[in-house]
């Protein structure tokens, strides 16, 4: 019976020393600011936005919320990133994904300051600089640390290559003397490969796609997927009933990595006003 990851547990413990950071700040006289564009209204977004505005003032940071209409034009969309780059009292910007169709997210993410990147997106994880690590995948490494799991020496395995979740993903697995292969569409006899991983990990954002086949006993599995399954409920990318007996880790959907991505924007966003602020 493989152990579970909760992501609840990880994340209380990198929000209370947020908190502990932000009390530190108030007390310097440093008050941490999140800015948060939101385009359009696509309901997801909308809830996304909600619970980051929720666990700022939970924490203590500053919350500003630019809602624009879907009709925003790209030339106005980055005149907004572009003042709040050079407002010093904004230390964090976010610009809430997916945009309207014909606002390019590339354009967009690129746009943002990166000292002020607190999604991670603009982080260069190869150059050993110190960026804003992108949250879900840091927010992975935080839960395999919690668990007592190093990736030093181990075959890790990332099924995705998404610029958001994969890509930087392997990197953090990499920077951490993981041994790491990247699986996507186009990888020849994929379950041969992923039964070799020591780590597994899933963020291809398919229901239930890693099958008990696809995963060698003991693996460690971590599904980043959130998928709505026929009958409306959250599943993720693994199909837990039959990986869970083979797995000696792994992480439930709900419950699992979807807590850490919004904790791991609250620690970027401290560690972004600490830096600004020069605390």
């Amino acid at each position: 019976m493989a152990t579970l990851i909760r992501g609840k547990d990880v994340a209380e413990k990198v929000l209370a020393e947020a908190k502990a950071e932000v009390d530190a700040m108030l007390a310097e006289g440093v008050l941490p600011c999140l800015a948060v564009i939101l385009v359009g209204d696509d309901p997801a977004s909308r809830v996304y936005v909600n619970k980051k505005k929720e666990k700022c003032a939970e924490l203590g940071i500053r919350s500003l919320e630019y809602k624009l209409p879907a009709e925003t034009s790209q030339e106005e969309l980055l005149a907004l990133i572009d003042t709040l780059n050079h407002d010093a009292s904004v230390h964090g910007i976010l610009c809430q994904l997916p945009l309207p169709g014909h606002l390019d997210e590339q354009v967009t993410v690129r746009a943002v300051a990166r000292e002020k990147d607190v999604d991670g997106f603009t982080c260069l994880i190869s150059s050993g600089a110190d960026d804003l690590m992108p949250c879900t995948p840091s927010g992975v490494m935080e839960m395999l640390k919690f668990a007592g799991i190093s990736p030093r020496g181990k075959k890790c395995c990332v099924i995705g290559r998404s610029n958001i979740v994969g890509k930087p993903m392997a990197m953090l697995l990499l920077a951490a003397d993981g041994t790491v292969t990247v699986c996507h569409s186009k990888t020849e006899n994929l379950p041969a490969v992923t039964r070799e991983a020591d780590i597994l990990i899933a963020a291809v954002g398919k229901p239930r796609f890693v099958t008990a086949d696809m995963v060698g006993e003991g693996a460690v599995v971590i599904d980043v997927g959130v998928n709505r399954g026929a009958d409306g409920k959250l599943v993720g990318d693994v199909d837990f009933a039959a990986v869970e007996p083979k797995a000696s880790f792994i992480t439930p959907v709900p419950g699992g990595v979807g807590p850490m991505t919004i904790a791991m924007l609250m620690k970027n966003t401290v560690c972004a006003a600490k830096a600004q602020s020069r605390i």
